[in-house]
């Protein structure tokens, strides 16, 4: 798994394009996508190169992570959704009269990372119990789950975005079931990595692809069974790992138009290599 350490990554990007060699008329609307900051990598990349084929307008966005992404694609705001969770049944009870589509582009995984003084003394893994003793605030030193003394910060992901969802879904078998808890909270993957990096004694959930190994690190799952399974790309194309989780791109109803000819491109070969180049594991990579 290709990971992103020392490079720079845009939490919040917006590329606006006009068609090539002139003015854009303005008759011709702009693709507009927003959503999940996991996703965001290989389709602001895609998008890229569609303005520069083939003259494309297309405008991306991360506001609001996954649920931001679901909530406009329903409002008509957008025309596609980029989300890092499947859309849930509160989702399609609250949009009655929006038909999501989903289009799976790859897999991801959901990783406990933790800051390099965590990692150095021996913190390696945890199992699920004592990540709910830390979601809950029942664990709040390192010496409690094998490391050192030193205070547990935990940082949480906002609630409604994919990471957040998956994690808790992981914990109590739903996420409406997940308690609410007064921690810090953290947005996008580049804020969450930096917070983690930064501040010693510090844990949060993050998107697999996004620990560098230099600045935040993966922790294990520990089983019941003694057994540790990492957030490798072998464990997560066959779900071993049990915070994989897929992507998508949502649409209101089969994608047309514009909106169909993005999906082709990223479901083609060359828009699945850009799936694995950021990290995810494409689609024929699972089994």
């Amino acid at each position: 798994m290709r990971l992103h350490g020392g490079k720079v990554r845009v939490a919040c990007l917006t590329l606006a394009f006009g068609l090539s060699g002139g003015a854009t008329p303005a008759a011709d609307p702009a693709l507009r996508i927003n959503g999940s900051t996991t996703v965001n990598l290989p389709v602001a990349e895609a998008a890229e190169i569609l303005r520069a084929e083939r003259g494309m307008r297309i405008t991306v966005d991360t506001q609001g992570g996954s649920a931001g992404g679901i909530s406009m694609l329903a409002d008509g705001q957008i025309d596609l959704g980029m989300s890092s969770k499947p859309v849930g049944e509160d989702d399609r009870k609250r949009f009655p009269t929006v038909h999501f589509v989903e289009t799976r582009i790859g897999e991801d995984a959901v990783a406990l990372i933790v800051s390099r003084d965590v990692w150095e003394v021996g913190v390696r893994s945890l199992t699920r119990e004592q990540a709910r003793g830390i979601y809950e605030g029942r664990l709040t030193r390192w010496n409690e789950v094998g490391g050192a003394d030193r205070r547990i910060v935990f940082f949480n992901k906002e609630p409604g975005r994919g990471t957040w969802e998956v994690f808790t879904h992981w914990l109590y078998g739903d996420s409406r079931k997940a308690p609410k808890v007064r921690f810090p909270e953290v947005g996008a993957n580049e804020e969450t990595r930096n917070k983690v990096a930064s501040t010693r004694g510090a844990v949060s959930q993050l998107s697999a692809s996004w620990a560098d190994g230099k600045t935040v690190f993966a922790l294990a799952i520990r089983t019941e069974q003694g057994d540790l399974i990492h957030p490798v790309p072998a464990n997560i194309a066959t779900q071993r790992y049990p915070l994989s989780r897929p992507l998508f791109l949502l649409s209101n109803g089969p994608p047309s138009g514009a909106a169909r000819e993005f999906v082709d491109f990223l479901l083609s070969p060359r828009g699945q290599a850009l799936v694995r180049k950021h990290g995810y594991l494409s689609l024929d990579q699972l089994r």
